[in-house]
């Protein structure tokens, strides 16, 4: 089990930061005059967008050749979707101090699809790479 898990201790810690982030209470934060209008929704952008290259870096470290598929990168991109979803109908149903948006999940979904591109763009250019 410890070296099934040893490459995914990254994205598991920042999994568990995004729903700490995403739960705690923020009191007046928000009314900061150093954060603009829209923040939040790039917050949550760049949360998933490290989420879904730090769960794709372990797979492909884990594996031997280090290579990844498309239908792997999608489903990674499928479950921090899904878990991105699941705190939104956290915080509209159990943490009643924060809302539940669907701007949030479009934003979580949009970080999430940025992360595999950026994955599967990297990937590719790395076969080009003179050895």
């Amino acid at each position: 089990m410890k070296t099934a898990l040893k490459y995914y201790w990254p994205a598991i810690l920042w999994a568990l930061f995004i729903f700490i982030m995403c739960t705690i209470k923020l009191g007046k934060i928000g009314d900061s005059p150093i954060f603009f209008p829209g923040f939040d929704k790039l917050v949550h952008s760049g949360f998933f967008f490290v989420m879904v290259v730090f769960y794709t870096t372990g797979l492909i470290r884990q594996q031997s050749p280090r290579v990844i598929s498309y239908t792997a990168i999608i489903i990674i991109t499928l479950f921090a979707i899904v878990y991105g979803g699941s705190i939104e109908l956290l915080q509209n149903y159990v943490f009643t101090w924060r809302d539940g948006e669907w701007g949030d999940l479009f934003a979580d979904a949009v970080g999430a699809s940025m992360g595999a591109f950026s994955i599967i763009l990297t990937v590719n250019a790395m076969k080009y790479v003179k050895k």
